[in-house]
């Protein structure tokens, strides 16, 4: 058993820039830094775009940010949550900058903005199109390098531990190398742990993104959010032979100036909003869901034709890199795309402080629902509220700093698991896809409820199993995917009633 100040659960931008904080104010605290596979492998990794910040008062404005965010949000955005990350983002670039995060320039030598969909101004700073990376990369140079920080990999978080008065004390781990159960206690706990997007057929996670974090504070008693809320990123490439992980083409692409077409050439997104490939996601990924179904088609297509190649491959190397090896020549085709799960705009309910309702345990990034995003994020705020939060966290705990001291614990009895065969596991991980890509995309309720029931049926298969000392890694993702998508079909119900006896009430968005 191993002893922490604080756990944090995950390897993102959140988890990264929490332990960098905590350390950097307080030299004495210690951190257990967590991560189920390696800790590269995050959402955090595959953002393209970049940060959002106003960063010029002159050509831009905070109220001109938090317009759009609350527009893209619905009345689902808490506005106090909205103005206190708008207000300390440039704050987080600058940080950023300092950690050593190498943003591009423009010509003066200023940070360069770009534009993305819903936003009125060009506010988003950027790596090229590998902004996550970058920013990963380099926050896991630093938190290496740091001795108050013990950073370990393929540790599966299964459950939150819990003493008698059900407030947190750590967590409990599969770990990998040893093949056996472990405790880990802390007087804090964080889970970073991302999003939920595997549990679709079309998605551009990451394959460790299995809804690990909203089913672990499930069963530990926390209050969960909005979970119906996710997210399409409108523009993932389509290809037949690899349906089930998309590759992302960044929104700044549309920002730049690529257009969205159907088989004909036509612009077709103007029939549904006036901006354009500017709109906001919810409105893009609806709008082509509407015209594949409409025409009987597979996918629709992005055309940067128009644009300069050169320009192309200096602003989006990454892209055109994945885009030309894949044949593409991008003066002359078209690039098939299809909206994919993406992003989880609900999640763990926490306040402004990331505190959920169990005492001691926190969330933190995409796990978490702070009330920044309400229905719809707004593109390139969420590496925005992963940063601010952390501030937050960071700034709460050091304040209860009399509560931060190594105490001694009793340790629990941790049997060696019997490990389960991959091949039960793996037709229902497939299923569940099934079932949620056609539960919310037609959300019919009796299609909704045939889904609720699988999910029920493989949660509690997997539980039983789970108790007879049987486990593995994928087992315990399934139980997962199910107790989160058991969450998020529910969620769906009970808004699709709202709505109906509520005319005003906003209307959802589907997912894939």
């Amino acid at each position: 058993m191993k002893i922490f100040d604080v756990i944090i659960v995950g390897s993102g931008i959140g988890g990264l820039s929490l332990a960098l904080k905590l350390t950097r104010k307080n030299p004495n605290i210690q951190i257990a830094l967590l991560t189920k596979t390696n800790a590269l492998e995050s959402n955090t990794r595959y953002a393209q775009g970049g940060i959002a910040a106003v960063l010029n008062t002159i050509s831009d404005s905070f109220e001109s940010h938090i317009n759009d965010t609350l527009a893209s949000g619905g009345n689902y955005c808490k506005p106090d949550v909205v103005e206190m990350v708008v207000k300390n983002a440039p704050k987080e670039i600058y940080e950023l900058i300092n950690w050593g995060v190498q943003f591009d320039k423009a010509g003066k030598g200023e940070l360069d903005a770009a534009l993305e969909g819903g936003h009125e101004h060009p506010r988003v700073v950027h790596c090229k199109d590998q902004t996550g990376f970058e920013v990963v990369a380099t926050l896991l140079e630093q938190v290496r390098t740091n001795k108050n920080i013990s950073l370990t990999t393929h540790l599966l978080v299964t459950d939150i531990l819990l003493d008698e008065a059900q407030n947190a004390k750590g967590v409990w781990v599969y770990n990998e190398i040893t093949q056996q159960l472990e405790t880990i206690t802390a007087c804090y706990t964080v889970l970073a742990t991302g999003g939920c997007g595997q549990l679709f057929e079309n998605t551009t996670n990451p394959k460790p993104a299995t809804g690990d974090g909203y089913a672990i504070a499930k069963r530990a008693g926390a209050q969960l959010q909005h979970m119906n809320f996710m997210q399409l990123h409108p523009t993932a490439l389509y290809t037949e032979t690899d349906k089930h992980t998309s590759f992302l083409i960044s929104e700044a692409l549309r920002g730049y100036g690529a257009y969205v077409v159907d088989e004909s050439g036509k612009r077709f997104l103007f029939d549904d909003d006036i901006r354009g490939e500017l709109a906001t996601r919810d409105i893009v990924s609806n709008a082509i869901n509407k015209h594949i179904t409409k025409t009987h088609t597979n996918c629709v297509y992005l055309d940067v034709r128009h644009l300069p190649s050169d320009e192309l491959e200096i602003h989006f190397p990454a892209i055109t890199q994945k885009l030309v090896s894949l044949g593409y020549r991008l003066d002359v085709d078209l690039i098939p795309i299809i909206p994919s799960a993406h992003y989880q705009s609900g999640g763990v309910k926490v306040n402004v402080n990331g505190q959920t309702n169990i005492t001691n345990l926190y969330a933190l990034g995409e796990v978490a629902c702070t009330g920044l995003h309400g229905k719809n994020r707004l593109a390139s705020n969420s590496l925005l509220e992963a940063l601010v939060f952390a501030d937050q966290i960071c700034n709460h705990m050091l304040n209860r700093q009399q509560d931060i001291t190594q105490k001694e614990t009793h340790p629990y009895s941790c049997k060696q698991p019997v490990i389960v065969d991959y091949a039960w596991v793996k037709p229902k991980i497939k299923t569940i896809k099934k079932w949620m890509s056609k539960c919310c995309i037609s959300q019919d309720k009796l299609t909704i409820d045939a889904g609720s029931t699988y999910m029920k049926l493989v949660k509690q298969l997997t539980q039983s199993i789970l108790e007879n000392n049987m486990f593995s890694v994928e087992l315990m993702q399934l139980h997962n995917m199910a107790t989160t998508a058991e969450i998020m079909l529910h969620d769906l119900l009970t808004y699709q009633s709202l709505n109906q006896t509520n005319n005003t009430a906003q209307p959802h968005h589907k997912v894939l």
